[in-house]
């Protein structure tokens, strides 16, 4: 057992001492007498114990004093090296006025593995303290350090230790303890320097960063300052134009948090500029803006007479649409927006017809702005929708586009050529419409670009079209279809009068008393010159003769020309049109029939013939698969039937040919079954087909006739090419009232069941025949 000894003690707040260092130690008087003493004494020792307030200290340093001198504020003090642990004893008597007591020093214990291993731990965790603050001079005192004890007792000098922290080391005697209460402490203090230092990096960075492009941005002031540029009325403050800016409660609650983004984002976010695109976006929309619709009837009528001719059906379906909002008005009922409330028109017909014109002039009679979106050859369903705002480039749809252009919410949209819209890969446009156009849904439209609800149930939408079967059934489903047919010879030349000469001559530059154009010669460039349904082409040859008259009023001494019907070869060139039915039926196997094309109705003459061969059907012409089973069912009915027709079965057993005339172009339906018929019978027979007879309408294997489309557009067909005799279906009978009445004052439309009766009307008497044969 270590013998006790008697030293002198000295009690400090701090530091902490512990084996192995040497600090200074300013001296009180207390502590000047222990210093006093522990020279005198024969040791030269004295013990260094920590003051403290609740107890009696149990552990001390015995230490030897290096020097004792002053410090640079005049005081005393003393240098000491600690050197062994000692345990307290009992007080004890001593020379002079210290404080003597009974120490035992702490045997240093033997080296073991254990304690080799914690000590190379904790040197490890010590280095990288170290080598963190670049203290390279103490790295390389540690890396001399073996003993363990010796290098635990280096926590001493350590300033993240507490005192307390300090007392407890200075307390454990076994070296391994002491290792791991320094592991512990130590790798906990190293992980919260790393997170400070990390952070301080972020926030140096941060800070590096924002004083960078402040200076920046004032060099950039600056040189706009220099340059004569400022920046752009609230180009920033988004947050004060939103909340001055009427818009609807979710709209303003969506836009303030598109602007807190905004705010909390950085200048150099691309987040940003996607964000303030946004809010242009929808701050420019016109969310509270509407038109006060015209409720003055009669004048909305006289504006809709005085733009175009006829077309009765849309002029009536606009007078009842705002007759209906002006009764609802003076009722206190609510007259705009919700479910069901819009107004969805879809205006078929061919071009020509003033379909797309219509649109303004029925926004001019509502009171309302006018926007028209062409949708020929759409494809990206995003053009209607929108694209998502993340997309480079993002935009919202058309429809939204046109609402921010009309600057109102309730103006007239003008979809035009909604027929021609197309999809592939990138979706189908005329799906994306279905919202659009449903009156039951378009009152929460969403864009994507917006991802807000529009209502849209007070826009009227007013779509176009010139061949119904190309949209979608679904989208036309959702619409009113208005049919507009074409014009008779009648319309023709009184919208011509009305319309198309003044414009033509303001464009030429003349005025009524210098060109005259008489009722004669546009009804013969309406007969002879043009054979459409609409009045296009009509136009253009009145340009083209106004254009004449002009140039010969400025080279001749001329003050004013009368066109007339004479005239219009001089002007126009020969008629293009003439009569060809009598000439195309002149032979027996020919037979006038009526279709619908994409540009109005069209007389269409089929051919029937037979040569020597093999017995079959020989189809040309571009027929449709239904077209082609047409014939066939025609050629099947005339040889079941072919002693009720009057026909040599003999005749049949050749190879038949039946040919449709303008090869180029694809022909398709079942509406030329009836004429198919009479061809063959008229090439069986050997009788002509009566040259002023026309006819449409589907056959059966048994005869029967049945219902057809596009009555209207054909009878106005066979009015144009002179004839004078119609067969139709029976059942087609009820479409005769859509048909002008100065169409059926020339036509004799025969409405028939049978096909054996319109092969008996249609066929000129054998007799009659043989005679014009001679």
């Amino acid at each position: 057992m270590p013998e006790a000894l008697q030293v002198p003690v000295l009690f400090v707040s701090e530091p902490i001492v512990l084996p192995g260092m040497v600090v200074p130690i300013e001296l009180d008087d207390a502590a000047r007498a222990a210093v006093d003493a522990a020279q005198a004494s024969e040791s030269g020792k004295l013990l260094i114990a920590p003051r403290l307030d609740d107890r009696y200290p149990t552990y001390g340093v015995l230490a030897s004093i290096v020097q004792v001198g002053r410090v640079p504020g005049g005081g005393a003090a003393a240098v000491v090296r600690g050197e062994k642990r000692a345990h307290i004893g009992s007080g004890t008597t001593g020379p002079g006025a210290a404080l003597w007591v009974e120490v035992t020093e702490v045997a240093e214990p033997s080296v073991t593995d254990e304690t080799t291993a914690l000590a190379a731990e904790y040197k490890k965790l010590l280095l990288a303290m170290l080598q963190r603050r670049e203290a390279w001079q103490i790295v390389d005192v540690v890396n001399k350090i073996t003993d363990p004890s010796a290098l635990a007792d280096t926590a001493g000098y350590a300033s993240y230790l507490s005192d307390v922290q300090k007392r407890e080391l200075l307390e454990t005697e076994d070296v391994a303890a002491r290792l791991r209460l320094l592991i512990d402490l130590t790798a906990d203090h190293l992980a919260e320097v790393e997170v400070t230092d990390k952070i301080a990096e972020d926030v140096r960075a941060g800070m590096d960063k924002q004083q960078k492009e402040f200076l920046l941005r004032q060099q950039l002031a600056a040189i706009r300052k220099e340059l004569g540029e400022g920046e752009p009325d609230g180009s920033d403050d988004y947050r004060a134009r939103v909340e001055a800016a009427d818009l609807p409660e979710k709209v303003r609650e969506a836009a303030l948090r598109e602007v807190g983004k905004l705010e909390r984002s950085s200048d150099q976010s691309p987040e940003g500029g996607w964000i303030r695109t946004w809010l242009d976006t929808v701050l420019e929309l016109p969310w509270s803006v509407t038109t006060e619709d015209s409720t003055d009837l009669t004048q909305a009528r006289s504006i809709l007479e005085a733009d175009h001719h006829g077309l009765e059906d849309v002029k009536d379906r606009i007078i009842e649409y705002l007759a209906v909002r002006a009764r609802r008005a003076q009722r206190g009922m609510a007259v705009v927006g919700g479910r069901g409330s819009g107004a969805v028109m879809v205006l078929a017909g061919p071009p020509g017809v003033g379909k797309t014109s219509l649109g303004e002039s029925v926004a001019r009679a509502l009171g309302r702005k006018f926007v028209r979106v062409a949708l020929g050859g759409v494809r990206d369903e995003a053009e209607i929708r929108g694209h998502r705002r993340t997309y480079v480039g993002a935009l919202p749809g058309r429809i939204v586009r046109a609402i921010g252009e009309a600057g109102s919410m309730n103006p007239v949209v003008l979809l035009d050529e909604i027929d021609k819209v197309g999809s592939d890969y990138r979706g189908d446009p005329a799906a994306a419409l279905l919202e659009v156009l449903d009156p039951a849904q378009n009152h929460t439209f969403r864009d994507h670009y917006l991802d807000l609800d529009l209502d849209l149930s007070d826009v009227v939408f007013l779509a176009t079209a010139n061949v119904i079967e190309n949209i979608p059934q679904a989208l036309l489903d959702r619409m009113e279809l208005i049919q507009i047919d074409g014009y008779t010879e009648d319309d023709k030349v009184a919208i011509a009068r009305d319309f198309l000469l003044p414009r033509q001559a303001e464009r030429a530059a003349l005025s009524t008393d210098e060109v005259t154009v008489t009722d004669a010669a546009l009804r013969k460039i309406a007969a002879d010159y043009t054979r459409e349904p609409g009045v296009r082409q009509f136009e253009r040859l009145l340009a083209k003769a106004l254009r004449k008259v002009t140039t010969r009023l400025a080279g001749e001494d001329v003050r004013s020309v009368v066109v007339d019907e004479p005239d219009l070869v001089e002007y126009l060139g020969r008629p293009r049109f003439i009569p060809e039915s009598a000439e195309r039926t002149a032979v027996p196997g020919v037979a006038t029939g009526l279709a619908v094309t994409g540009l109005g109705g069209d007389v269409l003459y089929i051919e029937a013939g037979s040569t020597d061969g093999e017995p079959g059907l020989q189809l040309t012409g571009q027929l449709g698969d239904v077209m082609k089973e047409s014939a066939q069912i025609a050629l099947s009915y005339v040889r079941a039937h072919a002693a009720e027709l009057g026909v040599d079965p003999t005749t049949l057993d050749r190879r038949i040919h039946v040919h449709v005339p303008a090869g180029a172009v694809p022909k398709d339906g079942p509406s030329a079954g009836v004429t198919m018929v009479t061809a063959l019978v008229s090439m069986a027979t050997g009788r002509q087909v009566r040259s002023d007879v026309g006819m449409t309408g589907e056959v059966t294997l048994n005869g029967r006739v049945l219902p057809i489309g596009g009555v209207k557009q054909k009878l106005l067909a066979a009015q144009r090419a002179g004839l004078s005799t119609v067969f139709i279906p029976q059942r087609n009978e009820p479409d005769l009232d859509d048909v002008p009445a100065e169409v059926l004052a020339v036509l004799d439309v025969q409405p028939m069941t049978d096909v054996a009766e319109i092969v008996a009307q249609a066929l000129v008497p054998a007799a009659e025949t043989v005679t014009e044969a001679a």
